[in-house]
């Protein structure tokens, strides 16, 4: 473990595992463009599956608490707007699909 500690420069194995959890949620939030490239692959033209926004919404929370360990401000700054968007498409995404589902609200 000791060589994995000098690779990353860490000094403690509770900052292994932060790093660890920051790389796992850079992991998370890049795994997001992976799906969204074979959707639209696969649909032979530009889409954003829902699963996007999911990946999105996990991998900037994780972000954001790493960001919060690191104590940095301009890295906490710019997850948190993001967590808000992401959390604001899948809300619409959510209302849209209750409004489709639901044919007493067309005739209203």
């Amino acid at each position: 473990m000791q060589w994995l500690m000098t690779i990353l420069h860490v000094d403690t194995v509770g900052e292994l595992w932060w790093v660890l959890f920051g790389l796992s949620a850079q992991l998370m939030f890049t795994a997001r463009f992976l799906l969204q490239w074979i959707a639209s692959e696969r649909a032979r033209q530009s889409v954003v599956p829902v699963a996007f926004w999911y990946f999105s919404l996990v991998g900037g929370l994780m972000l954001f608490a790493y960001a919060l360990y690191r104590k940095d401000p301009v890295f906490v700054l710019g997850q948190s707007l993001g967590v808000i968007i992401y959390s604001r498409n899948l809300w619409l995404i959510y209302a849209n699909r209750n409004t489709e589902d639901d044919p007493s609200k067309d005739a209203a």
